[in-house]
């Protein structure tokens, strides 16, 4: 499928990347893309000053994290398609046409790329990829769809189909709500294979086992508004078995003569408050999946 790159805006969030942000600018010019968003977290080296020389259009944002770089970029954006990547040059431009022929195509809204199985020696630790495939498996299990690499940062996508999305989070976890997102509201999504290069220049920004507990926190957060079920139907079901297992004693007890008020009086109500949070769920669940139905018949009319 041909790539009509006059209808692609290639994104670029920033913050300190002036070893490398010329470099990815003048590669996507070369390959015939001319409109290059720099949206920047107020860098204190010469990233700015780089980029606007290289010819790309920059932007500063009024706030701090990834996160809010994506927000403000989308509201910018006036192209049908849009290709973010990170400005580290850990991504290449070549596989930008990979990324945006599922979009032309219309298979795809979103198109994720996958670096997990291509990654150049040397750009992510054993211990990074096995966290970022931990954290893979938990979003298939937390939200229900396996996305192949969740955390990363080349992505393309439908203007149209970011712009549905709700987007919140200011940091890096701005990817797995995305992701989240995509999936609520049923977007279909294509994984392609991409190069992932070792970062030159500075040491990365994130730090494993923090943003890992972060990221984690995050798919079970957002789970909340976009999985009820799962959310409070697994507090509920903890909750309940917990008051199984205080019951369990409590009978074993009682069989021996012993006797345990206050337990016995626990016990019931954390089954009785399980039960209920897991019906909450329930109901939850229902009610979201009415209103997604009606937004959905909203979307359509207006495409209309």
């Amino acid at each position: 499928m041909d790539v009509n790159k006059d209808e692609v805006c290639i994104f670029i969030p920033t913050l300190n990347e002036a070893p490398t942000i010329e470099s990815l600018i003048l590669s996507f010019k070369e390959i015939g893309y001319s409109d290059i968003l720099v949206m920047d977290g107020r860098s204190t080296d010469k990233t700015v000053e780089i980029a606007k020389a290289a010819g790309a259009k920059v932007k500063i944002q009024s706030g701090k994290g990834k996160g809010q770089a994506i927000i403000e970029a989308i509201e910018e954006i006036d192209k049908p398609y849009i290709l973010m990547l990170d400005g580290d040059g850990t991504y290449v431009p070549a596989d930008a046409e990979r990324m945006l022929a599922p979009l032309f195509a219309n298979d795809a809204d979103q198109v994720i790329g996958n670096r997990l199985d291509t990654f150049e020696p040397g750009a992510l630790s054993k211990f990074n990829h096995f966290g970022n495939q931990v954290i893979n498996y938990l979003f298939k299990v937390t939200h229900g769809e396996y996305l192949g690499d969740i955390l990363s940062g080349y992505r393309a996508f439908k203007t149209e189909s970011i712009k549905e999305m709700d987007l919140k989070e200011k940091g890096f976890e701005i990817e797995t709500e995305i992701s989240v997102q995509s999936v609520a509201n049923r977007q279909k999504t294509v994984i392609v294979p991409v190069a992932y290069k070792p970062r030159p220049g500075s040491p990365t920004k994130l730090h494993p086992v923090r943003d890992g507990a972060k990221i984690i926190f995050a798919i079970w957060r957002l789970a909340k508004v976009s999985n009820p079920m799962f959310y409070f139907g697994l507090i509920g079901l903890t909750l309940a078995v917990l008051g199984l297992l205080s019951g369990i004693f409590v009978l074993y007890e009682w069989f021996r003569s012993v006797v345990h008020t206050e337990l016995a009086i626990l016990t019931v109500l954390l089954i009785t408050l399980g039960f209920q949070i897991f019906m909450f769920g329930v109901l939850a669940d229902m009610f979201l999946a009415s209103n997604r139905e009606l937004k959905r018949e909203i979307q359509r009319l207006k495409r209309n």
